[in-house]
This record gives structure tokens, sequence and C-alpha cells, in this order.
């Protein structure tokens, strides 16, 4: 168990126990339904993981240069006993769009490209083709369970995707979607449903010798397999189900979430408690807008270590940032003591699409990153200072 005692503050801290729990349950579907399960950096690029999360999946996915390089420079696994290290992993990349600038340097470093359109296909699949990468398209089946529009890729009008295709052109090798958010089993079977109503001509297209045209199909992110209560049977007997169907297709599965899912905290202190017409605020060392944005943006309310939603006229305290933005607050929690400057107030499962959403608005340096390891060290990875902010600003 985590001494919080022991953390600086502010700080993100990942939990290396609870991560190797949820490496169990995507290992468990990696054997029992046959499907290759990919990292997406989106969620959660603490490289400092990676090779844990490289023994532990079939590679990794990435939307940009930046994520592709990062990949290819340390995304491998280590050495076991008596065995070499893992080669670095050839990325998976997918982009809403990709520019003359960087497609040359992420080429390079892909094994698999995603294309948005059939423009941007046609634009760069020469470069591609010519250095052997498997090309794909990016589809919509028009079906997501996703509510909130902001994260939903399949509302009307959505850019994210063909939504109509009669015939594959020359050179594509897979079909990629992604319209599942935190989603359940149950939501891949209707996803893989509404696939096969709107692309199942494309599935079982054959080339001019009668050979199967696609050899594998991206499922995208979303699947929260390791959340308490998903159906991991469903989940399996889904992809098995589906690949009976299609034997020649390999089925991918690039979960964000679900890696580092309920791994980690954001640790911070009470400077200040303020009082405005009834209504208290504890003022923290860490902000919504910079540090928790998802918060903000979904929005959700994240819990807290010891704290619980009020009950009625239990005293309750606001929670509010450090930076100047009047939004940057959330409320309301109670606590077994009134709060005090130097309490420290843990925000749980912070650490899935909060550090790479982390931003230095008001010059605010970012927390502390590090690990409590399975032996009940700290580990301090990165610690920021001000002159971070100058030379991301220079």
């Amino acid at each position: 168990m985590i001494d919080f005692s022991q953390i600086p503050s502010p700080c993100f801290v990942l939990d290396q126990r609870a991560l190797e729990c949820n490496l169990s349950i995507i290992d468990l579907v990696r054997r029992e339904s046959g499907a290759e399960i990919i990292v997406a950096l989106k969620a959660c690029a603490m490289w400092s993981v990676f090779p844990l999360l490289a023994a532990h999946s079939d590679g990794a996915t990435a939307s940009s240069l930046s994520e592709a390089r990062l990949v290819a420079e340390e995304f491998c696994a280590p050495a076991g006993q008596g065995s070499a290290p893992q080669a670095r992993t050839k990325v998976h990349t997918y982009a809403p769009v990709f520019t003359d600038s960087d497609f040359p340097q992420i080429a390079r470093l892909s094994s698999h490209i995603s294309f948005n359109s059939l423009s941007q296909f046609t634009r760069f699949k020469a470069q591609a083709l010519s250095l052997g990468i498997s090309c794909g398209l990016r589809v919509n089946p028009g079906y997501s369970p996703v509510e909130t529009d902001l994260y939903n890729p399949a509302q009307p009008g959505s850019r994210l995707g063909i939504d109509t295709l009669d015939t594959l052109p020359e050179g594509i090798e897979g079909l990629h979607f992604h319209v599942l958010c935190e989603s359940g089993a149950q939501h891949l079977a209707k996803a893989l449903e509404a696939l096969e109503s709107r692309f199942g001509h494309l599935l079982d297209a054959q080339t001019a010798t009668g050979q199967p045209q696609l050899k594998w199909l991206n499922c995208g992110g979303g699947h929260l397999m390791t959340r308490a209560g998903y159906d991991i049977e469903l989940l399996i007997s889904t992809i098995r189900a589906f690949k009976r169907r299609h034997p020649h297709l390999r089925i991918i599965l690039e979960p964000g979430s679900a890696f580092t899912w309920r791994t980690g905290f954001l640790v911070s202190t009470v400077e200040d408690v303020v009082e405005r017409s009834g209504i208290k605020t504890a003022m923290l060392d860490v902000s919504f807008a910079c540090h928790m944005p998802d918060c903000l943006e979904m929005p959700y309310k994240p819990s807290i270590l010891g704290a619980r939603d009020p009950q009625g006229c239990e005293q309750s305290y606001r929670l509010g940032g450090n930076s100047c933005l009047a939004g940057d607050w959330m409320g309301d929690w109670s606590f077994d003591r009134p709060l005090k400057v130097g309490d420290k107030v843990v925000f749980e499962d912070m650490i899935h699409y909060t550090m790479v959403k982390t931003t230095m608005f008001n010059g605010i340096h970012h927390p502390s990153i590090a690990i409590w390891s399975a032996d009940d060290k700290l580990q301090i990875i990165k610690e920021f200072t001000p002159s971070d902010f100058k030379t991301r600003m220079s």
C-alpha cells in the first residue's frame, strides 16, 4: 500500500502492483481471444513503464510523429532470464491528417498506417507502399455508445473515418474503426455488428488472384477490460465469433485507459481555505484546468481518498485549482475532519488521460512523476521546475 506521506506534492504516482494486475487481465484476453492488443500512447505516454507494457502487449499505436518516435526509441521489453531485450516496436499509426513535413519520418517508423480519408491515402500511398508499410483506412460504422459529443467519433457529420466505401483501393490491407470510449464488451459486439452491416462487403474482398485483400481489422480503443464488472468472457467470445466469420483477419485492439485504469493518483496539498457566500473552498497546489482537464471537459467528478459526497447538512468543500481561470474548481466533497493548510488531498485514477493532457497555462509547472514499486519503494521519475516553462515557450 502506498505511503502517501512519502510522496512529494504535487505529484502523479503510479502504483506498480495495480498496473501488473491490469496487465494480467490484458494477457488473459490476448491469450484466450487470439486478438493482438497494442498500447495507445494517447492515454498514457509515461515511457518509464514502457518495458513493462511492452512485455504484456503486441506493440503500440501513435497519433503523431512525436508519439511514433517515442515508441521507436523506448517501447521494448526488458531482457528475461538469459535472453536479449526484445527489438523495439514499429508503431501502428493513425492521425486524422498527415502532413508533407511529418509523413516521411512517420513512415520510416511505422509498420502499419491507417488513413482517415481516401484523399490522404492517395496523397501518401507511394511513400508508404515503397517502404512496405501495411496500409489501412479508418471507417465509420455509424454506431457509438458515447453520449458526450466531445468524445463521440460517430456523431453526424463526424470528420473521423469514411462512412461509405464501395470497393477497396489497391494497396489497402486493413480497416480501422474507433467508436468506443471506456466502453463494455457489449458495445464492441454492437460496433462489429454495425461494421458488418455497413462494410461487410469489404471484409472478405478478394484480389485479382482470389486471395483476401484485407489482412487485419483494428477495432480501435475504448475497451475498458480492466474495469471491475467488465464482461471479459463476452469480449473473448465476441472476438472469437468474429474471427470464425472472417478467419483471414488479424484482430487488433488498441486500448489506452485499460492499461493504466485505476493505477495511480495525483497527490496535492491544501495551501489555503477561503470562504465566500457560505462556500468553503480548499485551495490546492494543483489545477483542474492544467493537470486534470478531463474533469472539466467530460465533465466528471473525480474520486478522492477519504472523501465522500456530502450528506444532508454535512460540512463540504469545493476544491480550487491554482490557476487564474475562474472555472478552475470542482465540488463538493466532505472529509472526516475539517481541511487545513498542509493537508494532502489525493485524487484517484489520475494516470490515464491526465499526464498526457497537462498544460503550463499561467506558467504553472507540472506535478512530479513517480512510481510506487511492487516492493514498496518510491522512485521519483521526473521533477519539473520553472525553467521548463521558459524552455517550452522559447
